[in-house]
């Protein structure tokens, strides 16, 4: 029982410990990964880490739309090095339609694993994951529902929007979306069916648009733009690097919490680990001093003390890690189903392997301390006593 309690102890901190650093590291990953591409987003005013989360990562409602044209003036800027504008308001079955340009895949590396690119208003070319959650196949046609909640009640029944190209996997926010042309999501949410089709730049002029994606030349430009544009302008502007570094931040003392949990429980699954071994020597004295008058020394006698421990250590260690991993499968199935993150089964990290030296050497130094009485050990009067 005793021993059973010690290997569950150890086996849980090391299990909350792994599940811990993986997620935030994966987690950590996934969020610079698809942030990448863009330096700042440019969009309505309101809170800045929203503007990033839905314009960037796509997991919240934007703050608001934004004048094209005002955008692409600031869009033109020497500065400036690529802009790509983003505008949505509609899903189908909980994946956001996203209005964009071609370059938007080009940013995510975005390649065709079948089909053509969108060239007209409501084609559009679908992620991976999109084709695969919900069957979804070149030549297809299905309508939008309106808002980004999966149960939407409106439906855009008049312009059906055909699938004409699926997206290789990129392991990025992409293969959770489906993306179209700006003009598609303008003109399915025209009221009026007739809209007469003007030439492009008289559109811009009362054209909206949800933010505007910006690569800089240099770190410094993003810098002084950013400054001028909350300013100076009706628009805010968000650097997602700085954004999602504040956000980890704010998850990281909740990661932090549970890894102090698991080092309490890692600090108590020690003690009871040497309580255990002090118990198992005191109770094997008779044992252990009739295996001294058949020539065991007293190291040999140690020894076992040591190998007893160190397999203790490693069972908990080794089984606290498989469950840690078993963890962060349950953790990827509900990330994956709310905003598409995939979290990985990967090998031991650094990180990992220093715990475990640490716990060996934590048993090792309980197993001493619980072998310290075999010196004293009298071995005719345990003998006589038995």
């Amino acid at each position: 029982m005793n021993t059973v309690l010690s290997v569950l102890l150890l086996l849980l901190s090391i299990s909350l410990a792994t599940l811990v650093l993986q997620a935030r590291d994966q987690l950590s990953q996934h969020l610079e990964k698809n942030i990448k591409p863009f330096d700042m987003v440019i969009g309505a005013k309101g809170s800045p880490l929203q503007l990033v989360l839905s314009s960037v990562l796509h997991i919240d409602n934007p703050t608001g739309n934004i004048s094209l044209e005002e955008a692409l003036k600031i869009g033109r800027n020497p500065m400036v090095k690529e802009m790509v504008p983003v505008s949505y308001g509609d899903n189908y079955k909980g994946h956001r339609i996203l209005g964009t340009s071609t370059e938007y895949l080009a940013k995510y590396n975005a390649t065709l694993t079948d089909g053509k690119l969108f060239e007209k208003a409501f084609e559009v070319v679908i992620g991976n994951d999109v084709a695969k959650k919900i069957n979804l196949q070149i030549g297809d046609t299905f309508t939008s529902a309106h808002g980004l909640a999966e149960n939407g009640l409106e439906t855009h029944d008049e312009n059906p929007f055909v699938v004409t190209g699926i997206l290789k996997p990129t392991g990025k926010v992409i293969d959770q979306l489906i993306i179209t042309n700006l003009k598609s999501i303008w003109e399915v949410h025209e009221h009026n069916d007739e809209h007469d089709h003007h030439e492009e730049e008289h559109e811009e002029e009362d054209k909206e648009i949800t933010s505007l994606l910006v690569k800089f030349r240099n770190p410094l430009g993003a810098l002084q733009l950013s400054r001028f544009i909350n300013e100076k302008t009706t628009m805010q502007a968000a650097l997602p690097k700085f954004e999602i570094e504040r956000l980890m931040e704010f998850l990281g003392i909740g990661f932090q919490v549970i890894n102090s949990i698991s080092i309490a429980i890692l600090l108590v699954a020690g003690l009871s680990i040497f309580l255990n071994l002090i118990k198992t020597v005191r109770e094997r004295k008779q044992e252990l001093a009739l295996l001294r008058t058949y020539g065991a020394t007293k190291y040999e006698l140690i020894k076992l003390v040591f190998l007893e421990a160190l397999f203790l250590s490693l069972l908990g260690s080794v089984l606290g890690w498989f469950l840690g991993r078993i963890g962060i499968w349950f953790f990827s199935i509900f990330t994956e189903g709310l905003y598409g993150y995939h979290f990985v089964f990967s090998f031991p990290t650094n990180k990992e392997l220093f715990i475990l030296a640490i716990v060996i050497l934590t048993t090792l130094l309980a197993a001493i301390l619980a072998s310290l009485s075999l010196f004293k050990l009298n071995v005719s009067k345990t003998i006589s006593n038995a």
